[in-house]
């Protein structure tokens, strides 16, 4: 039983949310210390009707919380509420510890809303930046996201990734009958979530094309593992692979013209490259051993992937251009699931330390390894694309949920569902507009 529950994202989108037994609250549970204290301010509302569609400067206090870094101050602390420069009285903000005073205005003009917004440097009293984001009305959220982005990126150095989306599987489980599993696309904060498909058969493994427009995924709706991939925009949906035995694990290349998977219809699971215009498949490993789980370097050179060919699982290089193959970690006795930031040089993974399995991050050029994670059954992790946040799959109270750990092990943030388990996640590229 399967059910494709997506037509156009953009249109859905604006429409009543499907499968809100899949939303994600925010719980945040760890940030740096001495974090940025910013006042928000509620923005001017000088659009058609009583009030905004949504709570702009909500959202962006919300999107800077999160991150773990910044200290929003509360509304209900505020001496005032300016959205002119002329309006501020900076004692009033240094009365209350802010450093950055954000204030902002919103305008729509038939389906198309805009925001502009100030920032002020409280201590030295002047303008520390100015923009404004448009687009339509019923992205009202995805608009606040690039201003928390803009806010982010002046006063952090990095860009931000609020304006992003996730991927993830949700499993509501029924007493005496299969669960049901629901591939689900939601904001990055967990908000507006959308289930492209439901089946009651195993959905895995979820992967992003590089333009963010497109993404693959394994199902079992025909009784069999088989790779799939799916247009966002239109809907569309083909199955790319229908061998006997394994089909896993789709990566898409950089360039977004090739996709490594994992089959077995040869023998052992090996690593395949197939070309999305011709279908034809390369094989690139022939191994006794299990090679799985590809990902690729970010400038397409090469392969990482999981082996036991030594004995353990550990994870190897497969250089495309000579296909050499070397290993890459060496502490730990199991190391897994690769994923690669975009500097190309930090990779996070699951690690096994102490029969517990954690979150680590392996730096490339040095070597080192660090444990980013507490908690024994971590799993699936995807790096944000702007390298700073590690979203992944673990336990807490029983229940699978998704949780959030800075690069640094410093800023930690839980996404449980509302209702049942959440798995596989899969943090998307930068979205073009």
């Amino acid at each position: 039983m399967k059910r494709l529950l997506l037509a156009l994202v953009p249109v859905v989108l604006s429409l009543v949310t499907l499968g809100a037994r899949a939303e994600l609250a925010i719980e945040i549970t760890q940030g740096i210390d001495n974090p940025t204290a910013i006042a928000v301010v509620p923005f001017a509302w000088q659009g058609e009707g009583a009030a905004s569609p949504e709570d702009i400067a909500a959202i962006v206090d919300s999107d800077l919380s999160r991150s773990g870094q910044f200290a929003p101050i509360s509304r209900n602390d505020m001496l005032g509420r300016p959205s002119r420069e002329q309006d501020i009285f900076y004692r009033d903000w240094r009365a209350i510890s802010a450093e950055y005073l954000l204030i902002g205005k919103v305008s729509t003009q038939g389906t198309q809303m805009r925001v502009d917004y100030e920032l002020y440097d409280v201590v030295r009293q002047k303008q520390a930046a100015t923009g404004s984001e448009s687009g339509p009305v019923n992205e009202a959220r995805m608009i606040a996201h690039r201003v928390s982005d803009a806010i982010y990126e002046k006063l952090t150095g990095i860009p931000g990734a609020f304006a992003t989306r996730l991927l993830y599987v949700a499993v509501t489980h029924v007493p005496g009958q299969k669960d049901y599993f629901r591939l689900t696309l939601a904001d990055s904060d967990g908000a507006r979530p959308i289930v492209l498909l439901e089946s009651r058969e195993p959905v895995l493994a979820p992967n992003w094309s590089p333009d963010g427009k497109q993404i693959a995924y394994v199902s079992f709706e025909t009784g069999r593992p088989a790779i799939y991939r799916q247009n966002l925009t239109t809907g569309a949906r083909e199955q790319l692979t229908n061998f006997k035995g394994l089909n896993s694990s789709p990566a898409w290349s950089p360039d977004g013209q090739n996709m490594a998977m994992v089959l077995s219809k040869d023998g052992s699971p090996d690593l395949y490259l197939m070309n999305l215009a011709t279908k034809k498949l390369t094989r690139l490993t022939k191994h006794y051993a299990i090679d799985t789980e590809p990902t690729w370097m970010p400038d397409g050179s090469a392969i990482l992937f999981t082996s036991d060919r030594g004995g353990r699982p550990q994870i190897y290089r497969y250089t495309l251009r000579t296909g050499n193959i070397d290993r890459v970690t060496f502490e730990g006795g199991y190391n897994a699931r690769a994923r690669v930031a975009q500097d190309g040089r930090n990779v996070v993974l699951v690690h096994q330390q102490d029969r517990r399995f954690h979150i680590a991050v392996v730096d490339l050029v040095t070597n080192r390894v660090q444990i980013l994670t507490s908690t024994e059954l971590d799993e699936s992790p995807s790096i944000a694309p702007n390298g700073s946040m590690v979203l992944y799959a673990t336990k807490h109270d029983g229940r699978g949920i998704l949780a959030a750990v800075s690069v640094d092990g410093g800023v930690k943030f839980r996404l449980p569902a509302r209702e049942g388990d959440v798995r596989e996640p899969a943090w998307s590229p930068y979205m073009s507009r």
